[in-house]
């Protein structure tokens, strides 16, 4: 991970404000789609590094580069060298070298994820703008670009940095699902020249109307959203399981041990009538440990999935609707 004192940028020129607004280049998001078309295959995730620079309130993409694959036989690969020799090698080109974060796939919107939540925390640490982009190529076969810009919120930046994943600091920090990741806007900029060029690709382009775009089947596309949602539902019914039964364990712990103090306050009472010592005090919290909590985290992690989930069914369902409504209204027009 590049610092901005490497990267010849002070830490004190910090901006105080948040990324409101992220721009990025064309060939960044070409590159992103053609990283995971060579070697992204099916659930398999493709990552890489964001390069650029940031500009008032807004982050500036312009390039980026891979990760590369490897096996458990490259176990001697140090990705943080390799991150240092890319960067290294672009800024004597004189290319963008900043580091403002990093690029994954995901299959079907399931990125929401402990792994994900640890590297953006690190990232977004050591570099206050870092971001990750979101590459989702299911829903980009569908038709439309599914590209989107993730950070963590202030609140969980707190939690992250005091670790302190119980109940209680959650609660205390009014950390929820729907609050752990803050989106981004996004804008593509392309330059005159690759305007003119795209224009005139499609205006030469031999590829039939995209009439496949209307078409009304989604049951396979629809079938595997709602299969992973099940399966987060199953998880999160396996943790509520846990987080009762730890409750049920807690309960009847502090009823052992008030009955316990009672025992020892009535004793001590019937000693001190027959004129004997009180028996000597004894550490309760070590005879009494308290059951370990289940992680919260984990199950917050898990309803923030399933949100991301039932997101994407509905916007799925609502655009397959409209498809549905116009073919109505066409057919009776054409009755």
């Amino acid at each position: 991970m590049a610092s901005r004192k490497e990267s010849g940028v002070s830490s004190s020129n910090t901006l105080d404000s948040p990324v409101k607004q992220i721009q990025i280049e064309g060939l960044v998001v070409l590159k992103i789609i053609k990283h995971y078309q060579e070697e992204g295959q099916g659930s398999e995730v493709v990552q890489g590094v964001l390069l650029g620079l940031v500009v008032e309130d807004r982050l500036e993409i312009t390039n980026c580069f891979p990760f590369p694959q490897h096996t458990e036989e490259d176990a001697d690969f140090d990705e943080v060298q390799y991150q240092m020799e890319m960067m290294r090698s672009l800024r004597h080109v004189n290319i963008d070298h900043l580091h403002v974060g990093w690029y994954q796939s995901t299959f079907y919107g399931s990125f929401v994820s402990r792994a994900l939540l640890d590297s953006q925390f690190s990232y977004q640490h050591a570099i206050e703008e870092s971001v990750v982009l979101i590459y989702d190529p299911i829903k980009t076969a569908q038709g439309s670009l599914s590209l989107k810009a993730y950070r963590l919120t202030p609140k969980l930046m707190e939690i992250c940095k005091e670790k302190d994943f119980s109940a209680e600091g959650l609660k205390k920090a009014a950390v929820g699902y729907e609050n752990m990741f803050e989106e981004v806007p996004i804008v593509i900029k392309n330059s005159h020249l690759i305007s003119v060029l795209l224009w005139e690709l499609e205006e030469k382009s031999t590829v039939p109307s995209k009439h496949e775009l209307l078409s009304l089947s989604s049951s396979s596309h629809l079938e595997k959203s709602l299969q992973m949602l099940m399966d987060r539902v199953d998880d999160m019914s396996q943790d509520i399981v846990k987080f009762n039964t730890f409750s049920r364990n807690t309960s009847k712990q502090q009823q052992q041990k008030h009955q316990y103090i009672q025992r020892r306050q009535q004793e001590n009472t019937q000693r001190q009538s027959r004129g004997e010592p009180p028996l000597p005090e004894e550490d309760i919290s070590k005879m009494f440990k308290p059951p370990q909590p289940p992680p919260r985290m984990d199950t917050l992690l898990i309803a923030g999935q399933i949100n991301t989930y039932c997101q994407t069914v509905k916007e799925f369902t609502s655009q397959n609707l409209g498809k549905l409504f116009m073919a109505e209204a066409l057919q009776g027009h054409n009755s």
